[in-house]
């Protein structure tokens, strides 16, 4: 049985990676469109936009980029918006139905994430997770307070 959910689980993330990947081919070949140049010259302009590169700042290691962290998301939803557009007024519903999945994928990302890491650490003992134990000791410790009289 683990094998078979192993398995499943695979073929559903190749699928997903499929899918992301036939999506960043309809984003370029769209966004190449519209800017007027060539598909290689557009992909290397969105590594340029979405690049993570290592820096240090204040003596800690950080991502730093052109896009702000909290800007990254929307602009990938306005371009996967705008490509998923311009695919369903071109009359191209199967290219459109893959874009589509991808925008639902990349706004539910975020609650998959919780939901899946959440089940995975409720698996794990609590001293691999990162959590401190809980001050329950199951009733075999005996919690005594210990004082000293003066006389």
């Amino acid at each position: 049985m683990p094998r078979l959910s192993l398995a499943a689980a695979l073929l559903v993330l190749a699928a997903l990676a499929g899918t992301m990947t036939y999506t960043g081919f309809l984003v370029i070949g769209v966004l190449a469109d519209y800017l007027g140049i060539g598909r290689v010259m557009t992909g290397l302009l969105l590594g340029v936009v979405f690049a993570r590169f290592p820096a240090i700042r204040n003596g800690k290691m950080r991502m730093a980029g052109l896009l702000p962290k909290p800007v990254r998301r929307p602009v990938m939803v306005g371009l996967l918006a705008l490509c998923l557009s311009t695919l369903v007024w071109r009359g191209e519903y199967v290219p459109a139905l893959f874009t589509g999945f991808t925008t639902a994928f990349l706004l539910a990302y975020p609650w998959i994430w919780r939901a899946i890491s959440g089940r995975v650490l409720s698996f794990l003992p609590k001293f691999m997770s990162g959590q401190r134990p809980s001050g329950d000791t199951g009733g075999t410790v005996v919690d005594v307070e210990m004082r000293e009289r003066k006389d």
